[in-house]
C-alpha cells in the first residue's frame, strides 16, 4: 500500500493523546514513504497529519468540496488540493485514489466516511482494507455497538471482522497488508433464506 486515506477530526480533541497519535501516524507515513489522502483541511488532527508530511517533503493530497474551500478551511500548502462539488464526490474520490483507509478520532464526518467504506467492502464495490486506530479507546463505544448489531442479527460477523482495529499504527498497518475480502455469495443467500425466498 503506497497511498492511504485518513479520516479524522477537524478538531484537535480535548486530550493531547489524540494529537500525539496523529503525529505518530504521520511519522509512520514519512518513514514508509506513504502518500496521504485526506479531507484537505488546515485545522484539527488533519492539520497535524498534513503539516508533518509536508515538513518531510512527502506527498499530501487533499479532497474538499467547494463549499468548504469557500469557508477558508482548505490547506493551501499541500501538494495537491482536489476540489469537488459535494461531500459524496469527496468520498468517491477518496475511494478511487487510495489503497486503504484508516479512521482516527473524529466526529460525524469521520463516522460517515468510515461507514461508507465499510459498506463498499461489504458489497464488494471495492476490496480495500479499512482500519481504526483506536487511540485511548476512543472508538470503544462504537465497536461495542457494532458487536451488539451482530448479536441482534443486523450485521454479519464476517463484516464486523472486516473492520481492522488496533491502538498501534505499526500493528494496524500489518493487519491491513494481510486483509482478505469476504465473499458475497454466502451472506446474500443467507439473507434471502431468512426472508423466505427459495
Amino acid at each position: 500500500m503506497t497511498t492511504i486515506c485518513i479520516f479524522c477530526g477537524s478538531s484537535m480533541g480535548t486530550h493531547p493523546v489524540y494529537q500525539k497519535a496523529a503525529k505518530a501516524v504521520a511519522d509512520f507515513f514519512v518513514k514508509h514513504n506513504i502518500r496521504l489522502v485526506y479531507g484537505g483541511a488546515r485545522v484539527g488532527l488533519m492539520k497535524i497529519l498534513a503539516d508533518t508530511l509536508l515538513e518531510n517533503n512527502k506527498e499530501v493530497i487533499g479532497i474538499m468540496p467547494g463549499l468548504l474551500v469557500d469557508k477558508e478551511v482548505a490547506h493551501e500548502g499541500i501538494t495537491r488540493l482536489i476540489q469537488v462539488d459535494s461531500m459524496a464526490q469527496r468520498k468517491e474520490k477518496m475511494v478511487e485514489m487510495s489503497d486503504g483507509f484508516i479512521a482516527l478520532p473524529g466526529g460525524f464526518g469521520t463516522f460517515d466516511e468510515l461507514s461508507e467504506v465499510l459498506i463498499y467492502n461489504q458489497l464488494r464495490i471495492m476490496d480495500k482494507p479499512v482500519g481504526i486506530l483506536n487511540t485511548d479507546g476512543y472508538f470503544n463505544a462504537m465497536l461495542d455497538f457494532f458487536d451488539h448489531s451482530v448479536r441482534e442479527g443486523f450485521v454479519r460477523a464476517e463484516h464486523r471482522d472486516n473492520l481492522l482495529v488496533s491502538e498501534n499504527i505499526e500493528e494496524l498497518f500489518r493487519m491491513m497488508q494481510k486483509y482478505n475480502p469476504v465473499s458475497m455469495g454466502k451472506w446474500l443467500e443467507d439473507i434471502k433464506t431468512e426472508a423466505g425466498e427459495k
